[in-house]
Protein backbone atom coordinates (compact mmCIF):
# COMPACT_ATOMS: atom_id res chain seq x y z
CA UNK A 1 0.00 0.00 0.00
CA UNK A 2 2.73 2.50 1.02
CA UNK A 3 4.21 2.01 -2.90
CA UNK A 4 0.97 2.75 -4.18
CA UNK A 5 1.11 6.23 -1.86
CA UNK A 6 4.37 6.43 -3.10
CA UNK A 7 3.33 6.24 -6.89
CA UNK A 8 0.69 8.37 -6.91
CA UNK A 9 1.96 11.10 -4.85
CA UNK A 10 5.09 10.88 -7.56
CA UNK A 11 2.24 10.67 -10.42
CA UNK A 12 0.28 13.71 -8.95
CA UNK A 13 3.49 15.71 -8.45
CA UNK A 14 4.83 15.34 -12.18
CA UNK A 15 0.89 15.87 -13.54
CA UNK A 16 1.50 19.45 -11.96
CA UNK A 17 4.72 20.21 -12.41
CA UNK A 18 4.34 19.48 -16.45
CA UNK A 19 0.84 21.53 -16.54
CA UNK A 20 2.19 24.75 -14.25
CA UNK A 21 5.07 26.40 -16.28
CA UNK A 22 4.57 29.96 -16.49
CA UNK A 23 6.77 30.34 -19.92
CA UNK A 24 4.00 30.85 -21.78
CA UNK A 25 4.20 34.52 -21.61
CA UNK A 26 5.03 35.44 -24.97
CA UNK A 27 2.73 35.18 -27.92
CA UNK A 28 4.56 34.63 -31.21
CA UNK A 29 3.23 36.56 -34.65
CA UNK A 30 3.25 33.51 -37.40
CA UNK A 31 5.69 35.92 -39.07
CA UNK A 32 8.17 35.32 -36.58
CA UNK A 33 8.20 31.44 -36.60
CA UNK A 34 11.57 30.11 -37.62
CA UNK A 35 11.47 26.39 -38.93
CA UNK A 36 15.10 26.29 -40.10
CA UNK A 37 17.26 24.20 -38.34
CA UNK A 38 17.76 20.27 -37.64
CA UNK A 39 15.02 19.01 -35.11
CA UNK A 40 15.42 15.69 -33.25
CA UNK A 41 12.22 14.08 -31.21
CA UNK A 42 12.76 14.76 -27.45
CA UNK A 43 9.65 13.68 -25.71
CA UNK A 44 6.40 11.43 -26.99
CA UNK A 45 3.38 12.14 -25.11
CA UNK A 46 0.47 10.45 -27.15
CA UNK A 47 -1.29 9.67 -24.11
CA UNK A 48 -1.04 12.05 -21.43
CA UNK A 49 1.14 10.84 -18.01
CA UNK A 50 1.38 6.96 -19.62
CA UNK A 51 5.24 7.41 -20.25
CA UNK A 52 5.97 8.86 -17.12
CA UNK A 53 4.32 6.51 -14.95
CA UNK A 54 4.92 3.05 -16.85
CA UNK A 55 8.66 4.11 -18.54
CA UNK A 56 11.28 3.30 -16.04
CA UNK A 57 13.79 6.04 -15.47
CA UNK A 58 16.51 4.68 -16.78
CA UNK A 59 14.92 4.13 -20.35
CA UNK A 60 12.91 7.35 -20.29
CA UNK A 61 15.27 9.00 -23.15
CA UNK A 62 16.05 5.91 -24.92
CA UNK A 63 11.72 5.57 -24.90
CA UNK A 64 11.18 9.05 -26.32
CA UNK A 65 13.21 8.71 -29.11
CA UNK A 66 12.23 4.79 -30.20
CA UNK A 67 9.91 4.73 -32.94
CA UNK A 68 6.02 4.05 -32.15
CA UNK A 69 6.38 0.64 -34.09
CA UNK A 70 8.96 -0.67 -32.45
CA UNK A 71 7.64 0.84 -28.72
CA UNK A 72 5.41 -2.57 -27.86
CA UNK A 73 7.81 -5.08 -28.31
CA UNK A 74 10.73 -3.13 -26.60
CA UNK A 75 8.69 -1.87 -23.55
CA UNK A 76 5.47 -4.02 -23.01
CA UNK A 77 7.24 -6.09 -20.27
CA UNK A 78 8.33 -3.17 -18.34
CA UNK A 79 4.55 -1.75 -18.98
CA UNK A 80 3.16 -4.51 -17.27
CA UNK A 81 5.82 -5.23 -14.71
CA UNK A 82 5.08 -1.52 -13.62
CA UNK A 83 1.19 -1.87 -14.39
CA UNK A 84 0.99 -5.47 -11.57
CA UNK A 85 3.38 -3.58 -9.22
CA UNK A 86 1.05 -0.47 -9.14
CA UNK A 87 -2.16 -1.12 -9.51
CA UNK A 88 -3.74 -3.63 -6.97
CA UNK A 89 -6.94 -4.07 -9.76
CA UNK A 90 -4.28 -6.42 -11.49
CA UNK A 91 -3.05 -7.76 -8.73
CA UNK A 92 -4.20 -11.88 -9.67
CA UNK A 93 -3.79 -13.61 -12.44
CA UNK A 94 -6.49 -12.92 -14.99
CA UNK A 95 -7.72 -9.61 -13.30
CA UNK A 96 -9.22 -7.23 -16.08
CA UNK A 97 -9.78 -3.45 -16.41
CA UNK A 98 -13.47 -2.30 -17.58
CA UNK A 99 -12.56 -2.90 -21.32
CA UNK A 100 -12.11 -6.56 -20.63
CA UNK A 101 -8.26 -6.91 -21.06
CA UNK A 102 -5.76 -8.15 -19.20
CA UNK A 103 -2.49 -6.73 -17.69
CA UNK A 104 -0.42 -7.85 -20.99
CA UNK A 105 -3.41 -6.75 -23.13
CA UNK A 106 -3.85 -3.16 -21.47
CA UNK A 107 0.08 -2.48 -21.47
CA UNK A 108 0.32 -4.00 -24.94
CA UNK A 109 -2.25 -1.16 -26.13
CA UNK A 110 -0.35 1.44 -23.47
CA UNK A 111 3.24 0.83 -24.77
CA UNK A 112 2.77 2.07 -27.99
CA UNK A 113 2.66 6.03 -27.13
CA UNK A 114 0.33 7.36 -29.76
CA UNK A 115 -2.50 8.77 -30.09
CA UNK A 116 -4.88 7.07 -32.57
CA UNK A 117 -7.89 9.41 -34.28
CA UNK A 118 -10.88 7.76 -35.79
CA UNK A 119 -11.57 9.56 -39.31
CA UNK A 120 -15.20 8.76 -39.78
CA UNK A 121 -16.28 7.77 -36.22
CA UNK A 122 -16.14 9.89 -32.91
CA UNK A 123 -13.50 11.20 -31.68
CA UNK A 124 -12.67 10.60 -27.66
CA UNK A 125 -10.28 9.30 -25.40
CA UNK A 126 -13.19 7.05 -23.94
CA UNK A 127 -16.85 8.10 -23.68
CA UNK A 128 -18.57 4.67 -22.39
CA UNK A 129 -18.48 3.03 -26.06
CA UNK A 130 -15.91 4.09 -27.80
CA UNK A 131 -12.11 3.86 -26.63
CA UNK A 132 -9.24 5.26 -27.72
CA UNK A 133 -10.79 6.95 -31.06
CA UNK A 134 -9.12 10.37 -30.58
CA UNK A 135 -9.13 12.73 -28.06
CA UNK A 136 -11.46 15.55 -27.60
CA UNK A 137 -10.38 19.23 -26.12
CA UNK A 138 -12.81 18.29 -23.18
CA UNK A 139 -12.28 14.71 -22.72
CA UNK A 140 -10.84 14.02 -19.20
CA UNK A 141 -8.22 12.19 -20.40
CA UNK A 142 -6.36 11.55 -16.75
CA UNK A 143 -9.55 10.09 -14.95
CA UNK A 144 -9.97 7.91 -17.66
CA UNK A 145 -6.33 6.28 -17.53
CA UNK A 146 -6.62 6.04 -13.92
CA UNK A 147 -10.38 4.04 -14.06
CA UNK A 148 -8.13 1.79 -16.56
CA UNK A 149 -5.71 1.59 -14.29
CA UNK A 150 -7.09 1.21 -11.02
CA UNK A 151 -10.64 0.80 -11.51
CA UNK A 152 -10.59 -2.87 -12.29
CA UNK A 153 -13.79 -4.59 -14.21
CA UNK A 154 -16.25 -2.57 -13.41
CA UNK A 155 -14.61 1.32 -12.53
CA UNK A 156 -14.57 0.68 -8.63
CA UNK A 157 -12.11 -1.14 -6.96
CA UNK A 158 -10.31 1.60 -6.06
CA UNK A 159 -12.37 4.75 -6.16
CA UNK A 160 -9.63 6.94 -4.31
CA UNK A 161 -7.39 6.00 -7.03
CA UNK A 162 -9.25 6.23 -9.89
CA UNK A 163 -10.06 9.85 -9.99
CA UNK A 164 -8.22 12.97 -10.31
CA UNK A 165 -10.82 15.22 -8.96
CA UNK A 166 -10.30 17.64 -11.66
CA UNK A 167 -13.76 17.72 -13.25
CA UNK A 168 -13.48 20.84 -15.72
CA UNK A 169 -11.16 23.78 -16.88
CA UNK A 170 -10.77 27.27 -15.29
CA UNK A 171 -12.24 29.16 -18.38
CA UNK A 172 -14.50 27.45 -20.80
CA UNK A 173 -13.68 26.06 -24.11
CA UNK A 174 -14.25 28.96 -27.26
CA UNK A 175 -17.18 27.65 -29.88
CA UNK A 176 -15.00 28.32 -32.52
CA UNK A 177 -11.34 27.82 -33.85
CA UNK A 178 -8.95 27.30 -32.17
CA UNK A 179 -11.89 26.59 -29.24
CA UNK A 180 -9.23 27.13 -26.31
CA UNK A 181 -9.82 29.45 -23.68
CA UNK A 182 -7.21 32.34 -23.87
CA UNK A 183 -4.67 32.36 -21.07
CA UNK A 184 -5.82 34.11 -17.75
Amino acid sequence: MKTIKILTVAFTVSLLAFNCSNDDDTIMDENQLDFSGTYSQEDQMGRPAVNTVFVNAASKDMFNVTAPSNQNATYQSMFQTNLEALSPAFANPGDMNALGQTSADFTGLLATDVLNVSLDGTTTFYDGTNVLTGRALADDVITVELLLIFGGEDFMENPTLSNDNVDENDKAFLSSFPYLASPW
